[in-house]
């Protein structure tokens, strides 16, 4: 038998390595050995580990959806406690994930201050977000965690992804945001950022949604 250590593995932008057979300890093990300052993202479930690492395209795409959700929160007066890609985890579950973005909002009170969640007394995040580029997101984590409202980008459109019953259902609306047309806004400001810049579409949108609310 062979053993390498993860010092000793590069995985390429874009790229992705699976492991099999990862026990529970063995996956604490890696998560300590990769810190949090890193790259890459990581998705565990039922001893199968995968560590991907993102394109520069999946960065920014990540960045600015994240920014669209953040300024229809603060125009709409709707608090919330961002936890970006924090590793949540549940070893009675056997599941591990990294979102892209996450966000607590109904939730929000109670994860004040958090600095460590523990998924057996905190509740999930409420919404999350993963950019779907050369991997696809392993929904079985997802439902597994208990995560009500995600949301993935792949191919320049925004898909909503409701939990009912333990799995997934596709929505053409958001539970949290359930007076805007999320699918189509999401993926026009996107579409508006490639080709003007990050920071005009985003003043764009926040203009935009104050005279929506003004009506």
């Amino acid at each position: 038998m062979v053993t390498l250590q993860l010092k000793q593995i590069t995985v390429p932008p874009g790229g992705r390595i699976v492991l099999h057979n990862v026990s529970w300890q063995q996956f604490e093990e890696i998560l300590e050995e990769l810190g949090e300052h890193r790259s890459s993202r990581i998705a565990y479930s039922r001893g199968t580990l995968e560590i991907m690492t993102p394109l520069p395209e999946h960065e920014v795409a990540k960045v600015l959806i994240g920014d669209l959700v953040k300024i229809l929160l603060e125009e709409l007066e709707i608090d919330c406690e961002s936890f970006g890609s924090t590793t949540f985890k549940r070893r009675d579950s056997e599941r591990g994930i990294e979102p892209d973005d996450s966000f607590y909002i109904q939730n929000h009170k109670q994860m004040i201050g958090k600095d460590r969640i523990d998924l057996t007394i905190d509740p999930p995040p409420d919404l999350a977000i993963e950019i779907d580029l050369t991997t696809k997101t392993q929904l079985d984590g997802y439902e597994a965690l208990g995560v009500p409202e995600l949301w993935r980008f792949e191919n320049r459109k925004l898909r909503i992804d409701i939990l009912r019953n333990g799995k997934y259902v596709q929505s053409s609306d958001s539970p949290t945001f359930p007076d805007w047309s999320i699918v189509e806004i999401v993926t026009e400001y996107v579409e508006l950022a490639r080709s003007i810049g990050r920071s005009p579409a985003l003043r764009a949108f926040r203009q935009w949604v104050r005279q929506q609310i003004e009506q």
